[in-house]
């Protein structure tokens, strides 16, 4: 089983994650911002990874630390239970329609970080999660988990819609990449090692 538990603590945020990505969708969240838990259960649920986090961070501040700080942990958990990333597919993409909203998401679990996203948002809150954290978590998550992760919003209007369409698009493709292919004998890269 792969899987893994971190833990960062800092003056501005006290982050646990425990990831199996051989799970069933299940997610415990309690992050204190109730749009960005609603995010990562839907991350959980789409990706299959069994995920449990619980955060402590400044909220009388504003949510960015908590955001950004989780997305790092996640990634770090994520890397760690990927271990060597031999027999994975490696490489995904998947265009999430949601409602008004439509996304291209597209992934290389290659070992190098870079985050791209075209997403603007005219709204700059869902609840209290301040929508322009929404990329603050993604390019957190993609440094830490060592991935390349791009986001093309095709269309959308509505703030929510297209932040879950991302979330939603990323689990889909984390899925498949994530699968272990029978035919891979070690790692998929031509230098034998990713």
């Amino acid at each position: 089983m792969r899987k893994s538990e971190v833990k960062r603590t800092t003056k501005e945020t006290d982050i646990r994650v425990k990831l199996n990505l051989d799970g069933e969708g299940k997610a415990v969240l309690n992050s204190g911002i109730g749009f960005f838990d609603h995010m990562l259960n839907t991350f959980a649920k789409h990706s299959f990874m069994d995920l449990e986090l619980e955060c402590k961070g400044d909220l009388n501040v504003d949510t960015h630390h908590s955001v950004e700080d989780s997305g790092i942990v996640l990634g770090d958990a994520f890397n760690k239970a990927l271990g060597s990333k031999d027999g994975i597919n490696r490489y995904a993409s998947f265009t999430m329609a949601m409602d008004d909203a439509l996304v291209l998401c597209a992934i290389d679990l290659c070992g190098r970080s870079y985050y791209e996203s075209n997403a603007k948002f005219d709204t700059p809150k869902c609840g209290e999660f301040e929508t322009e954290t929404t990329d603050e978590f993604f390019r957190s998550f993609a440094d830490n988990a060592k991935m390349n992760l791009h986001f093309v919003i095709l269309r959308g209007e509505n703030a929510h819609h297209i932040i879950e369409a991302m979330f939603k698009s990323l689990a889909r493709c984390i899925r498949e990449a994530i699968e272990i292919n029978p035919k891979l004998k070690g790692s998929l890269s031509t230098k034998g090692v990713i």
